[in-house]
Formats: C-alpha cells, structure tokens, sequence
C-alpha cells in the first residue's frame, strides 16, 4: 500500500506545479494524510523499526511538498 500510494505523489506533485491553481485541491485532505505518515513514523520508530520507516519518510516529504505547492499556488489564484 505504501509503495503503491507513493507512486501516485509525484504524479500530483508534477500536476500542482505546472497547474499553478488549487482547484480541485484539499489542503485539509493533505494535512490528514501528512499526519498519517507521521503517525506511521512514529509507530515504526518506537515499535517496529524496519526498512518500512524509510517509505513513511519519502511520502511524508511528498505530501509536505505537495502541501507548499498547494500555497504558493493559492499565492497565485490570487493574482
């Protein structure tokens, strides 16, 4: 679910950098994700410490890109 779910970031990272729009976007949606992620982090650090911590690591840095993209381009709806 991990690996499958983290391909699909980039993909949406592509798409709100060259949008330049927040439309159809849900920045409520990426926070919960982005603290999924930590969550999982978290449950991997103290419980589980395995090779999986690495996937929460990449896609938790994803959503957080995504999550700027998502304001820089609200910065440009407005203008």
């Amino acid at each position: 679910m991990l690996v499958c779910f983290g391909a699909a970031w980039p993909f949406s990272l592509y798409k709100s950098y060259k949008s330049k729009t927040v439309a159809g976007k849900s920045v409520a949606f990426l926070y919960v994700i982005f603290f999924g992620y930590v969550a999982g982090w978290f449950h991997k650090f103290i419980y589980d410490l395995d090779f999986v911590i690495y996937l929460y690591t990449l896609n938790g840095f994803m959503v957080m890109l995504d999550i700027a993209l998502y304001y820089r381009n609200k910065s440009m709806d407005g203008k």
